[in-house]
């Protein structure tokens, strides 16, 4: 879920003491004890506040690491196993976001090791139900304020950048680990704040004095930030990977994937060949047709997309795939992108410059974020996005798997050569996924990940030179699991689809299978099986 700034929460937050006191009521065993227990730990999941900022210095952090073994306490003293399984689903989810808390207090330690979780400012919405990583607890959501901004939000603005320089204070005190490539990419980071910050002082020039101050001293203290950051560099020697070990006890205990390091590397490498594989069966059977041309202007870019929508909408409904409400055209329109001259076209820019659905049948986390908001989940504990990426196998599983199911389906039988691209979409998945692999095992730095990528995306489509690759293996870099999880999500729900059509028999389709799953909410796909399927991972 977006957390909000803690300043606009601050008579709501609950302290550490406080929490404490919380923690320590009498444990009791329903249902309500559990959402009680839940509501009571989301509170206490936000730090209290140091000068106006989140408070991540060592002493606060192992204060809130022992008053999180009493919550967990309380969890435990809980017992589900006569509660229904979808209250047992809900059990589970709140156990792995507690699971989530205690690995980066014990292992990520983002405040620690990495300079770019003090990224506050935020232009863009994700795509996912949450930010794609760690992210500190009073992040800026500039995408949220319409301009120019009305005089309310210009003060809710200039509160919230009030806190980032005493963050920025702050995490020069924290930030003592020695992850060389953490440390070299979040510098990027935070400078691309202070260009951000910049383009956010000439976006306002007409605003009150109070909003030109918050953003002034915003900008000088990350710009003071990045300067420091450049100092202490050369002494960063060390590793940024968790190890292998750790990798699989987030997977197993966080994520909820049931796969060790090792068996995604298995499953990464042979999802790699059969990608690779496919791609050349499908040039082989369209050897004799036309290349496909990329839109070459503005103007057909846009119709191009629009019409890619039309048609793409219109298939889901006529072939019943899944249920079509008005509200997923424009969750999906809303969100095409533009034209981008070649010599600048990332990865994804190509394949919608070609075939634009090639790339929006991933834009199925839209289609999430409008079910969401249209139909909230029954469950208060699944009805917003669970904290610390517990998400990341159903999101983007599901958009991963969704490019697939749609050439099956025989959306691209008009347009053969488009199916060539999704093979090529999924090899580049793989091959950032197992690249991401091996440097969470040390055994790859952050160059050789990137060089990986590189060599085994097809056809040249993964350039060294533009800014998507280094993003991409810097934030599997810094949320360990993250970058699998496109490939591992996507093979838990062809299990989750096998085992729910061996139920159903004839009674199996498409359209009831995307209902039940939209139904569970965006979980962990292990437990949308359990659910549906009553198999327990």
């Amino acid at each position: 879920m977006t957390r909000q700034s803690p300043w606009i929460l601050a008579l709501g937050v609950t302290l550490v003491a406080g929490a404490t006191t919380l923690a320590q009521r009498a444990p009791a065993g329903g249902y309500q004890d559990l959402v009680t227990l839940y509501t009571d730990w989301s509170a206490f999941e936000r730090p209290p506040l140091l000068e106006g900022a989140p408070d991540y210095t060592a002493a606060t952090t192992a204060r809130r690491h022992a008053a999180l073994k009493t919550y967990q306490s309380r969890l435990a003293a809980i017992d589900p196993k006569a509660w229904p399984v979808e209250q047992r689903v809900d059990y589970d989810l709140v156990r792995a976001q507690m699971h989530g808390m205690d690995f980066y207090i014990r292992v990520l330690k983002p405040w620690v090791r990495d300079p770019a979780y003090y990224q506050s400012i935020w232009t863009a919405q994700s795509d996912t139900p949450a930010h794609e990583g760690p992210t500190h607890h009073a992040v800026v959501e500039l995408w949220t304020f319409t301009f120019p901004l009305s005089a309310e939000d210009e003060g809710r603005l200039a509160r919230q950048l009030h806190g980032i320089p005493s963050l920025l204070r702050q995490a020069r005190r924290n930030l003592t680990g020695n992850a060389r490539d953490l440390w070299m990419t979040g510098m990027g980071t935070m400078q691309s704040q202070v260009e951000d910050l910049t383009a956010l002082a000439n976006r306002t020039t007409t605003a009150g004095d109070e909003l030109k101050a918050a953003i002034r001293d915003a900008g000088a203290a990350t710009s003071g930030f990045v300067s420091w950051l450049e100092l202490q560099a050369p002494s960063k020697t060390g590793p940024s990977g968790i190890g292998k070990e750790h990798y699989t006890w987030s997977l197993r205990n966080v994520h909820l994937v049931p796969m060790s390091w090792e068996e995604e590397v298995v499953l990464l490498k042979r999802e790699l060949a059969r990608a690779h594989a496919s791609l050349r069966l499908e040039e082989q059977r369209n050897r004799g047709l036309p290349p496909l041309t990329a839109a070459s202007s503005p103007e057909e870019y846009t119709r191009r997309a629009n019409a890619a929508v039309t048609k793409y909408m219109a298939f889901l409904k006529d072939k019943d795939v899944l249920p079509v409400q008005d509200y997923l055209d424009p969750a999906l329109r809303a969100h095409l992108g533009s034209y981008t001259p070649e010599a600048t076209r990332n990865f994804f820019g190509i394949a919608s410059h070609y075939e634009p659905i090639t790339l929006f049948t991933h834009f199925y986390h839209w289609f999430d974020h409008a079910w969401m908001k249209a139909t909230p989940h029954p469950s208060v504990i699944r009805r917003s996005a669970t904290l610390y990426n517990v998400w990341d196998s159903r999101s983007e599983g599901m958009a991963t798997a969704m490019e697939e199911i749609v050439l099956h389906a025989g959306y691209y039988d008009d347009n053969p050569r488009a199916r060539e691209i999704v093979w090529i979409m999924l090899a580049q998945r793989c091959a950032r996924g197992l690249a991401s692999l091996y440097a969470q095992a040390n055994e790859f730095d952050i160059k050789q990940a990137k060089a990986f990528q590189v060599e085994w995306t097809p056809r040249g489509w993964m350039r060294p030179d533009l800014d998507l690759l280094g993003f991409e293996q810097q934030l599997y870099l810094r949320q360990p699991g993250y970058g699998t999880s496109y490939v591992t999500g996507k093979a838990l729900i062809d299990e989750l689809i096998k085992d729910r059509a061996q139920q159903l028999g004839d009674d199996f389709t498409l359209r009831k299978f995307f209902d039940e799953l939209n139904g569970a909410g965006l979980i962990p796909v292990s437990l949308i099986r359990w659910q549906l399927t009553g198999l327990e991972r």
